[in-house]
């Protein structure tokens, strides 16, 4: 299998200092009427003169000079020039020039070079230079003459200025203009070089809550804290700038793995999330990350910059609280997404979202204690539309306010219907629930179906703990008035609310289904995890609902550790209120725990085209599903189990892999290195193949697209004879 493209100096002083009248060069005679004038000169405060010996030690400065640095010169007549004279460091506003020794070294000519030294007090002072080097008559180097100017006034007034220019006043974060200054130098050199570059693009999320509840100087105040949790985690790998507003941004040289920059997206998000305290109050944000990576996504600046805005976008548009990393496809779904929005509306108007109800089930008795009411879409044109697709549309818009009223009027309507001993879930999203009178909305769809306050549970998500708290829980107060069943969903992966489980608002917690899944695999800490909550909530007297589950095998576990509701496939998958009502007969409803035995790693289903590469061959095949470990694809015959073939997934992205299993037209792959999330629910390898190999192979970064790599040459030029049949994919 052809893999082949997978794989100042110091100056030291060497003489002793000797007393500055041995260490001085004898002048020239001068006449007394220009040892005058050059001391009239002097005493002005035009200049100062210095000059070394061939060895280049300080052998003299003038009396101003030496009033200047208030001393008499005796610590300094014989040392290094270097030693006393020290370049500037590399700030805001500092000149750019060749160091002072590489200058001396030469025998170069000093014009206008800005060196800083330290006075007798130990205070910072900066010089101008200028010199020249002196020879005799044999052209001998005897050292330099020079002179001076101190400009430390004007020079801490430029590097300040420049400095205020660079960094973000509030929280001392290099600002908009010195990230982007330091983004195009660090991509131009790294082309030549190249190198690879990561940018973070950082949103928080309900900033403008805090803002707009406890006050501006409170606002200011988070995004210090913000500034120090986010420095803290990126320590020196990388630059952390403030792009203005609630905006931040991350630099990182040389990373193009995309696993740990996953990892590090998640600690950014789970750090600043976690509770502040200003003026005696607490308040929790959250946060959402894109990630871009040069010179796969991008090789200059503007490319960058909006390949990261749109992962940001992606990421805040899924569920916010996550982070995604940037791919080609959400491109086109930016665009998707805003005409999406627009159907949506329409949607709302004509009435033609719909609700559909599953059950959440006791496991020891199979009885059905709640159904949780979900939105589903049906598009005339487009047909079933994914809420995962519409939902985050809604909530960029005041329309999942109209959206959540309706389920709230028609969930408890349709509940009226059902056995007394069912209760009712209805989801409530945090710009709902954070909605003045949200009380008052809940109060009328009450009245209006005659349900009873306590069958109705209203699930949220731990994203409302965010804002201010106090007001949180004047909500959670008035909602509780009112009789109604509070539940806590998706619990552990948001906002870190433990704190608020003992103010005794919920009367449920749901485990989310990321500690379901995989619960019962050999390692897994999920079962930990399970149990930990499942006391917790005994412990404060709350029920407990273990969601997504789909195997045999994890039933028996969180009925082991004593989950005492379990929601997924395993029971039922959601179902109309026309196809309840009929199953409430006998005044109760029971199913039937139905599934595989075992869980399965989990698989993504699509219909995707890819590539396969065998020894010199390319072939196109069907993606058919997609997991961590493996996948399955249709469109070649012929394939020997065993056989060891790479899958390319596109923009670089190829998966040595081996086939397991195999029928006439189908095959199923077991990846050699196991892929890593993409923080949407997607899967991708932790690196790719660098564009600039791409290149090197003859193909444009412009052109680059799902497939292309430097194999594709192959498809042309084929060395042997194929060994597999490539079937018509059209079929």
């Amino acid at each position: 299998m052809a893999l082949g493209f997978l794989k100042s100096v110091r100056d030291q002083a060497a003489q002793a200092r000797t007393p500055a009248a041995a260490a001085a060069p004898q002048l020239p005679a001068a006449r007394p009427e220009r040892v005058s004038v050059l001391s009239e000169v002097e005493q002005l405060g035009v200049g100062m003169f210095w000059a070394t010996d061939a060895q280049g030690r300080l052998s003299f400065l003038s009396q101003r000079a030496l009033q200047d640095l208030e001393t008499d010169g005796g610590d300094l007549i014989g040392k290094p020039l270097v030693d006393v004279f020290s370049d500037i460091d590399s700030e805001p506003g500092a000149p750019t020039q060749r160091s002072l020794s590489f200058k001396l070294k030469a025998h170069s000519k000093l014009d206008e070079h800005v060196i800083a030294l330290t006075d007798a007090r130990g205070s910072m002072r900066w010089w101008r230079l200028n010199g020249r080097p002196l020879t005799n008559a044999k052209g001998e180097f005897m050292g330099y003459r020079g002179s001076a100017v101190d400009i430390s006034g004007q020079y801490a007034y430029e590097t300040r200025v420049a400095r205020q220019s660079q960094i973000d006043e509030l929280t001392g974060l290099a600002n908009r203009r010195k990230l982007g200054d330091k983004l195009n130098a660090m991509l131009g050199a790294f082309r030549i070089s190249k190198r690879s570059c990561a940018m973070l693009m950082i949103d928080l999320d309900r900033f403008k809550q805090v803002n707009d509840t406890m006050g501006h100087p409170a606002g200011d105040e988070l995004l210090k804290q913000v500034a120090k949790r986010l420095t803290s985690l990126v320590k020196d790998r990388g630059e952390v700038g403030r792009l203005g507003g609630d905006e931040f941004q991350v630099l990182l040289p040389d990373m193009d793995d995309r696993g740990t920059l996953g990892e590090l997206a998640n600690r950014i998000v789970q750090s600043i999330s976690q509770p502040y305290t200003i003026n005696g109050r607490r308040a929790i944000i959250g946060t959402s990350v894109g990630i871009a990576i040069a010179p796969y996504d991008g090789v200059d600046t503007d490319e960058l910059t909006r390949a990261a805005d749109m992962a940001l976008y992606s990421a805040k548009e899924t569920r916010g609280g996550t982070f995604c990393f940037f791919t080609s496809e959400l491109r086109d779904a930016a665009s998707k997404s805003a005409m999406l929005g627009d159907r949506l509306r329409d949607a709302v108007d004509r009435d033609e979202l719909s609700l559909v109800y599953q059950p959440l089930v006791d496991p020891e008795t199979n009885v059905v204690r709640c159904f949780e009411a979900l939105l589903r879409w049906h598009d005339p044109q487009e047909g079933f539309i994914s809420p995962a697709l519409f939902i985050p549309v809604a909530e960029n818009d005041d329309l999942i306010i109209r959206i959540g009223e309706m389920a709230l009027r028609r969930a408890c309507a349709d509940a009226l219907t059902w056995p007394e001993t069912i209760r009712v879930a209805v989801n409530v999203s945090a710009k709902q629930f954070i909605r003045p009178g949200f009380h008052k909305t809940v109060a009328a769809a009450l009245e209006a179906s005659g349900l009873p306050p306590g069958r109705l549970e209203l699930e949220i998500t731990e994203s409302v703990f965010v804002g201010d708290l106090e007001s949180v829980d004047a909500i959670f107060r008035d909602l509780k008035k009112l009789g109604v069943r509070l539940a806590l969903d998706d619990f552990g992966t948001g906002y870190s609310s433990l704190g608020y489980l003992k103010g005794g608002h919920f009367d449920k917690l749901k485990i989310d289904q990321s500690f379901v899944r995989g619960c019962t695999e050999n390692g897994d800490i999920n079962p930990a995890i399970i149990s930990a909550i499942v006391a917790l909530a005994k412990a404060l007297g709350m029920e407990t609902v273990a969601e997504g589950v789909e195997a045999m095998d994890e039933l028996a576990l969180v009925r082991e550790r004593g989950a005492d509701l379990v929601q997924g496939y395993i029971y039922s998958r959601p179902l109309k209120q026309e196809d309840l009502l009929p199953r409430f007969a006998d005044g109760t409803m029971k199913v039937t725990a139905e599934g595989p035995a075992r869980h399965r790693a989990e698989r993504i289903s699509m219909f995707r085209k890819v590539g396969l590469i065998h020894e010199d061959h390319y072939y196109d095949v069907i993606l058919r599903n997609l997991s961590k470990t493996g996948a399955r694809i249709n469109g070649l015959a012929g394939v020997p189990i065993g056989t060891e073939v790479v899958l390319d997934l596109g923009h670089g992205q190829l998966v040595v892999s081996k086939v397991v299993n195999a029928t006439e037209a189908s095959q199923g792959l077991k990846f050699e290195t196991a892929l890593v999330s993409d923080g949407s629910g997607g899967f991708m390898t932790r690196h790719r193949i660098s564009p600039y190999s791409l290149a090197e192979a003859g193909i444009p970064l412009a052109a680059l697209g799902a497939g292309a790599f430097p194999l594709a040459r192959w498809r042309e030029a084929h060395k042997s004879v194929p060994r597999f049949v490539q079937l018509d994919l059209s079929i």
